[in-house]
């Protein structure tokens, strides 16, 4: 059995930024933030940290600040996955070497690749910074690749590759995983709309885009579930889908960064491609909030 990098709600960390880079101030605060509220892990430089807007520079710096400033209170697992193998190796070297406890890999997009070559890609990255532990991450929607149960199957004989971060809201696909896999591979729900479901297959937790405004609320659901509470659990989840759905109306992250600086955070905008929220969703999500008592 393969020790886990974290159980509970791991946090994908937004990036605040200034109009001429990263507002490290404001990082500052949120890692803060995170940790006062009992979050079990922070995910730097991943999707909802906008790492695709981020230059290689600012990915490392902003690796390395969050690693100081979390001062192993609690894991740090930086993003550094990519579609350039030899450049996710070198990120990922990077990050062992400044001290994360793990990284995030997600699958390469645009070019893509086979199953084998996923099985190729994600091996040379791990024996690359072994005994680095990596989560891998299935999220097709926004790559164009699935990683199918049998390629996680063989994956997860790989000593250092613990977890995987399951975002493909296949919940048939979750089970083969768990059926094939077992502790070998632990699984994270990607979705925060499926985080029950996902530990009642046997997930130990979830990396989410909630979290970062209600840390305290889904470390709690997840801890109630799996200390048997589950009516509580339930509740909880089912009453936080309007407000999933509200952090949703628009692509991850443009209206969590709304949410935080409506709770007075100075994230700045999402970078372009991305805009700012649109009016109506916008008072959509302020409702939500409001409901939640967030705000």
């Amino acid at each position: 059995m393969k020790k886990s990098l974290f159980i509970g709600c791991g946090t994908a960390l937004v990036t605040p930024f200034t109009d001429t880079g990263v507002n490290y101030d404001e990082l500052k605060k949120l890692i803060d933030f995170q940790i006062m509220q009992g979050t079990d892990a922070i995910i730097i430089c991943g999707t909802t940290g906008e790492s695709s807007t981020m230059s290689l520079d600012e990915k490392k710096q902003v690796i390395k600040f969050t690693v100081e400033n979390v001062h192993n209170k609690i894991p740090v697992i930086a993003g550094t996955g990519g579609n350039n193998t030899k450049e996710v190796i070198l990120l990922s070297q990077y990050a062992k070497n400044v001290g994360v406890n793990g990284i995030l890999i997600v699958t390469p997009y645009y070019n893509k690749t086979t199953q084998n070559g996923l099985i190729e890609h994600y091996s040379k990255i791990a024996e690359s910074v072994s005994p680095l532990p990596i989560i891998l991450y299935n999220v097709p929607s926004r790559t164009g690749l699935n990683i199918e149960p049998d390629t996680c199957y063989a994956l997860s004989k790989i000593p250092n590759i613990v977890g995987i971060k399951e975002a493909s809201g296949n919940i048939s696909q979750v089970a083969k995983i768990a059926n094939l896999c077992g502790n070998e591979l632990y699984i994270y729900s990607g979705n925060d709309d499926q985080t029950l479901p996902i530990l009642s297959l046997g997930g130990i937790g979830v990396v989410s885009v909630l979290s970062n405004i209600a840390p305290k609320f889904v470390h709690n659901m997840v801890f109630d579930y799996l200390s048997g509470n589950y009516t509580l659990a339930v509740d909880s989840q089912l009453k936080a889908i309007p407000l999933i759905n509200s952090l949703f109306s628009e692509v991850n992250p443009i209206p969590v960064k709304a949410a935080l600086t409506l709770m007075g955070y100075n994230v700045g905008n999402p970078r372009l491609p991305l805009i700012p929220i649109s009016n109506l969703n916008g008072k959509r999500l302020e409702s939500e909030m409001r409901k939640m008592k967030i705000i």
